[in-house]
């Protein structure tokens, strides 16, 4: 019970810090936003207490399967803190702000090539766009979109060397999948397949929908302005980070439907060898 309460505690504060990592970092945040940050911070803390605190499940998924949800946290956290990093380079500039900013205009080049998720992006921004903010843009989109690879990779290896998710407790369908109704119909290992490559196709088209669904709407509502930091920051963290997470939830939930198979396999030859 301590345990659990301390866990649920210590990941609410990582949501705080989190949420507040640009406002704290960046120059001349203007109390309004800072307002806006801590409301959004302080529900994003209850949530996350209220979640990790109740033996029941609500919404997280794959809660208790580490390290899922650890690795798409610290992606996310990394995303934000070097674009906050980058957009402080600007008016204070330090030797990691310079490198993370060197690394992604680097990358940023390299696969900046015509229909690239990148290069939908810079065509995301209007026509009479400066070419500082080309510039921010094209950075933030490389450095986001290496963050999320490097995820996918990480939890892809671990994956298979942990053989993830089983443990000694067994793996809890009800727990680690609340969203997912195992009694709605069907075979659960043809949904669970089904759901797979569902979220595994619309994680890679993402990066290239978002830019083309923010352009067709900009004709008809006024678009974001990615000049804001604040905007920028977030804007191109949720552009690689959704994607990112649908792919790592498609594999999840591949290789979840894998165990079951394999369980059913295991159950049948042993009733076979029984009965023989």
């Amino acid at each position: 019970m301590v345990s659990r309460i301390a866990g649920a505690v210590l990941r609410a504060v990582l949501m705080v810090v989190l949420i507040s990592t640009p406002s704290m970092l960046l120059p001349g945040t203007h109390s309004d936003t800072t307002q806006i940050v801590a409301l959004v911070a302080i529900a994003a803390a209850v949530f996350t207490f209220a979640e990790y605190n109740s033996a029941y499940p609500s919404l997280v998924e794959f809660r208790d399967a580490p390290p899922f949800n650890r690795i798409r946290f610290v992606a996310l956290f990394v995303c934000v803190l070097s674009l906050s990093l980058i957009a402080r380079g600007g008016t204070d500039a330090s030797t990691l702000a310079r490198f993370i900013e060197a690394v992604g205009q680097n990358l940023s080049e390299t696969i900046d090539f015509p229909y690239s998720p990148v290069r939908l992006m810079v065509l995301m921004l209007p026509q009479d766009a400066d070419l500082g903010l080309i510039s921010s843009v094209r950075t933030a989109a490389g450095v986001s979109y290496l963050v999320s690879v490097l995820s996918l990779a990480v939890f892809v290896v671990l994956m298979r060397v942990n053989n993830w998710p089983s443990s000694k407790s067994g793996f809890n369908v009800w727990v680690n999948m609340p969203t997912f109704d195992p009694t709605a119909g069907g075979d659960i290992v043809d949904r669970l397949q089904r759901d797979s490559q569902v979220n595994l196709i619309l994680g890679f088209l993402l990066p290239f929908i978002i830019p083309a669904a923010v352009k067709l709407a900009s004709d008809v509502i006024d678009p974001i302005s990615l000049s804001e930091p604040h905007t920028l920051i977030w804007t191109v963290t949720a552009w690689a980070f959704l994607p990112a997470s649908l792919i790592m939830r498609g594999i999840a939930m591949g290789r979840v439907a894998q165990l079951i198979e394999d369980k059913r396999r295991r159950t049948v030859s042993d009733q076979s060898l029984q009965l023989a």
